[in-house]
């Protein structure tokens, strides 16, 4: 039986990294995409037998095209996986900051999952997965846009697997929500219940094994979120909430 394949998208640092790591620790042929060419090079090097790479920006219109370049040399593809996504507090509510967010987060996430879908469509099978966050459980008001694109993506997602349902299409869907990760994206160590890259990768390929169609990182994030709903609305915007 040949090797499975992975697509993983924002794999040149932070969680895409290890999780791509991961799966060529267990035999898996990758393929891997980001804005960082050096960085793609690095891991081609670690394993040029089971990597192939493309420098790709998701907000850019080429991206799907270059995913589509990036499958075909890879043979095929049976897991995709976007981890690219931007966020940072915006206390001051900077309008470039806010609109920065979105372009990632929303335009960029529609243009990288629409083709993914696409292609499994055509294929007739594949596993569409995605990491946001938990931050989508509530609007948070230190990160607006972060917080807004997060929730966009748990509901988008939902749309996908109702429609591939309506079109009896055999796509399984997994939306990944992280809690604070200790990545570039968060810049210092000051966050709560910080956690390491290698722990959430090996928790994110274990429930991608298991097929889970909704996945909260860690047990810890998962009481977090189960209170935070249980909030109602008009005390939720008088908390001092911050990420």
């Amino acid at each position: 039986m040949s090797a499975k394949r992975v697509i993983i998208i924002g794999a040149t640092s932070g969680i895409g990294l290890e999780v791509a790591k991961g799966y060529l620790k267990a035999g898996w042929q990758v393929g891997v995409a980001g804005r960082r060419e050096e960085e793609l090079e690095k891991i081609r090097r670690s394993a040029p037998r089971q990597v192939c790479i493309r420098q790709m920006d998701v907000t850019c219109k080429d991206a799907p095209r270059l995913l589509d370049e990036l499958i075909g040399e890879l043979g095929g593809m049976d897991l995709f996986l976007l981890s690219s996504g931007i966020g940072k507090q915006n206390l001051s509510l900077q309008p470039d900051i806010e609109l920065q967010t979105a372009a990632t987060n929303v335009e960029g996430f529609i243009r990288m999952v629409t083709a993914a879908y696409h292609y499994f469509e055509k294929q007739g099978h594949g596993h569409l997965a995605v990491i946001s966050s938990i931050a989508g459980t509530r609007g948070l008001g230190s990160a607006p846009a972060y917080s807004a694109t997060k929730r966009f993506q748990n509901t988008y997602i939902d749309a996908l697997d109702q429609l591939a349902r309506m079109n009896k299409l055999h796509i399984t869907f997994t939306d990944i929500r992280p809690g604070f990760v200790a990545t570039p994206l968060l810049k210092d160590d000051s966050y709560p219940l910080l956690m390491k890259t290698p722990a959430v990768a090996a928790h994110i390929i274990k429930a991608l094994k298991k097929k889970k169609r909704v996945v909260v990182v860690d047990w810890r994030y998962q009481v977090i979120v189960f209170f935070w709903k249980l909030i109602p609305g008009w005390l939720w915007v008088r908390l001092p909430v911050k990420n």
